[in-house]
């Protein structure tokens, strides 16, 4: 089953009329996307279960410990695991006189260099972001159109509550529960949201547009 399209936001249609259409994504990226729409959507629930699970308890450890010793601890399990393996698969050759070679060969013959080619594919495409990003910030903060700074406004004022209640950390770990259970319900009920966002879409149109008409001097946006 295909995976539904998400209706683009309003930052990235502004991001779009501020600067060009952007390039196509490098080499690569597709696949990388690919995979991680994989894993949100839960289309295999071993590979899902294990990635939500690592990420939350990341996150959870990250919210009661410094994240100067949860690094020390995951660096800590993972030498424990791969040396265990290492010194395991040398006493057996020891005692068995065979010779099947290091546990991680295939990992360890991987080639992870970056040729130049593809930094500077990247790179470019970095760039471009970020000449995008500090676009619209200048369109936001020197306020280029009245309605997009008032509504950056309205959402910072908004952040402040959001702020006073939840931390950082506890931000990302709903955003990580969030992330891991809004696609799948959006894929069965996907006929249902897409009709009340419809519906949220239509009446923040006609707000702004109400708002629009009583500034006075206030360039209006074209209908879509």
């Amino acid at each position: 089953m295909a995976v539904p399209a998400v209706p683009a936001v309003p930052i990235q249609e502004h991001l779009q009329e501020l600067g060009e259409p952007p390039r196509p994504p490098p080499a690569g990226t597709l696949p990388r996307l690919a995979a991680v729409q994989e894993l949100l959507f839960w289309r295999d629930v071993r590979k899902s279960a294990v990635a939500f699970g690592a990420s939350l308890v990341l996150l959870l450890s990250l919210a009661t410990l410094s994240a100067v010793t949860v690094l020390a601890h995951v660096a800590l399990a993972l030498l424990s695991v791969t040396i265990s393996l290492r010194v395991y698969r040398a006493v057996v050759q020891a005692l068995q006189k065979s010779d099947e070679g290091h546990p991680f060969r295939a990992y360890l013959d991987v080639d992870l260099a970056l040729s130049p080619e593809a930094f500077q594919e990247h790179a470019a495409v970095v760039a471009q972001h970020v000449n995008r990003a500090l676009r619209l910030l200048l369109h936001l903060f020197l306020v280029e159109d009245l309605v997009d700074s008032l509504e950056l406004a309205l959402t910072m004022w908004l952040m402040t509550y959001v702020g006073a209640v939840f931390n950082g950390i506890t931000l990302l770990i709903l955003a990580d529960i969030l992330a891991f259970t809004l696609p799948p319900l959006y894929e069965k009920y996907e006929v249902q949201i897409n009709h009340y966002m419809a519906l949220v879409r239509q009446q923040t149109k006609d707000l702004t547009a109400k708002i629009q008409a009583k500034l006075p001097g206030v360039a209006k946006k074209k209908p879509e």
